[in-house]
């Protein structure tokens, strides 16, 4: 018995050096497409948070206003966006994934027309709030159908385009705010507003020419047109039946059945999806819903819109008087925000989700408490202090940087991929109202809060919250990297011993895939 051990060891060794070095698949160029056209839905949100940091300077000129309107009128875009996230999921349940990013972008359309008719503060904010319902639509939906169309090998890549996208939008709209600041008031601040239905225009056309996302095809029984849609979208033809199986498996799907229309179960079309998120979920999907949910809200309560939304007033505060200039400083940071979430994006598939999400969060916390250094200096000080100034520039810049190469992201990747196919849409969509819902308490109450403990304060109690939620990730986020969507529900439901979880997995699907390469071997010889 004992010699066996070594000369067992021997043939392993043997046949695992005549096994293929897997060769890493070339990027899908039709999945890359149709993720780049759904994610452009994102534009919407990020243009109009970047115009109307801008556009309030010249709005206030002409619609007299109280500071608490201003910081209404500022977030409650993200309030009203509540509605349409709550509604896209059973809408997307119900016309296709497709089909709802053209339904956001109309919506979106009606409403940049509104505001830039706008002739009273009511007006405007009919207009933000018809808008706020295309955006939650647009934001909810365009993960979902990205994740889902994506191959494995690239869905970190392709599921953060919808934040590029963002990112792209807000850099738009401050440029805008600079190019139109030269006009007449009366005119400068409407062409910033109601221009933002020309992108809603093009994003509607643009989504036609996509194919719908394999998995809602498979939950309508339409077995064929998922199978045309993956054998476009995988990296291999094998990839493809694998991706099949699973989706059919997730359906209730027999795994013989090859039929191209088949009668799906009611379950499938998300009856009892409520039920089974909320009232009666498993440890696993409570995990799922623990960190979907979380994530969503430590990234804007870590402060990102107070930076985004009133860049003007921080950069003012710092020291910078005229209006140019806080709008040129403010497209520094539309700038910086484009070029890392570029950055990120080619990291999230070779570095993984854990070390970028706790190295931004970790940078967040460092800049965002040297900012609230260098804004209590000023604020302490009866003459323009320039390093506190030159300080406070650089770790606004700072901050966005880190924040944008995970926490910006990540979100919106992680939360497309761990909820299972069954619970996605609806999942998804509890995860964007826990995002909207901060990301409106905290860009309506930004001015009264600087008011109350200072802009320095306000940024020292961002940088707690950013400890906080470095804790949270830490110990309760296991890493995707790599898995299939599928494989997802099998990561979750120990909570804070997901480590051993994911030891377990990884050794048993090693061995499950060393059984499979052995016979392949075993055959060919």
């Amino acid at each position: 018995m004992a010699e066996k051990g070594p000369e067992n060891n021997g043939a392993a060794t043997a046949i695992e050096s005549q096994l293929p070095t897997p060769i890493k698949p070339k990027r899908n160029k039709y999945a890359l497409a149709c993720a780049f056209l759904a994610s452009m839905t994102s534009i919407l949100l990020g243009y109009d948070v970047g115009i109307m940091s801008g556009a309030i300077i010249y709005i206030k000129k002409e619609i007299h206003m109280t500071d608490v309107q201003k910081e209404v009128i500022m977030g409650i875009i993200n309030i009203y966006s509540l509605l349409g996230s709550a509604a896209a999921g059973r809408t997307s349940d119900w016309l296709g994934r497709r089909y709802t990013i053209v339904f956001a972008g109309a919506i979106f359309f009606v409403g940049a027309l509104l505001m830039g008719f706008a002739t009273n503060y009511a007006f405007l904010m009919v207009g933000r709030f018809v808008a706020g319902i295309g955006v939650g639509y647009a934001l909810m939906i365009a993960p979902v159908y990205t994740a889902e169309v994506a191959p494995a090998s690239a869905r970190g890549f392709l599921s953060s385009f919808p934040e590029v996208f963002i990112n792209f939008g807000l850099l738009l709209g401050y440029v805008s705010n600079y190019g139109f600041s030269k006009l007449p008031t009366h005119i400068g601040w409407r062409l910033m507003l109601g221009i933002g239905c020309i992108p809603a225009v093009f994003i509607a056309i643009g989504v036609l020419a996509m194919p719908e996302s394999p998995r809602w095809l498979v939950m309508q029984g339409r077995l064929g047109d998922a199978k045309r849609v993956l054998d476009k979208t995988s990296d291999s033809p094998a990839e493809s039946k694998q991706r099949l199986a699973e989706i059919k498996e997730a359906a209730g799907i027999p795994e013989h059945c090859t039929d191209d229309v088949v009668a799906v179960s009611k379950k499938s079309h998300g009856s009892g999806v409520w039920r089974e998120l909320l009232l009666h979920p498993t440890p696993a999907v409570r995990h799922i819903l623990i960190c979907g949910a979380g994530i969503h809200f430590f990234q804007q309560a870590s402060g990102i819109d107070s930076i985004v939304l009133y860049g003007p007033d921080i950069f003012k505060k710092a020291g910078l008087k005229s209006d140019t200039d806080q709008l040129l400083a403010t497209m520094a940071v539309g700038f910086t925000k484009t070029i890392f979430i570029l950055v990120a994006t080619f990291y999230l598939d070779k570095v993984g989700r854990r070390p970028l999400l706790l190295s931004s969060v970790a940078g967040m916390i460092v800049s965002s408490m040297a900012l609230g250094i260098g804004l209590t200096v000023i604020d302490h000080s009866d003459r323009r202090v320039v390093w506190a100034l030159t300080l406070s520039i650089a770790m606004v810049l700072t901050y966005v940087a880190f924040f944008s190469i995970g926490l910006g992201p990540i979100p919106w990747v992680y939360t497309s991929e761990i909820f299972p196919m069954r619970l996605r849409a609806q999942g998804a969509s509890i995860a964007v109202a826990m995002n909207r819902a901060t990301s409106g308490v905290i860009s309506m109450t930004f001015i009264s809060l600087h008011k109350a403990i200072t802009f320095g304060g306000t940024f020292f109690l961002y940088s707690g919250v950013a400890m906080v939620a470095f804790l949270f990730f830490y110990t309760l986020y296991p890493e995707t990297q790599g898995k299939t969507l599928e494989e997802m529900e099998g990561l979750f439901g120990t909570f804070f011993k997901w480590r051993t979880t994911l030891k377990e997995f990884e050794e048993k699907k090693s061995e499950n895939e060393g059984q499979i390469q052995m016979q392949n071997l075993s055959g060919g010889v």
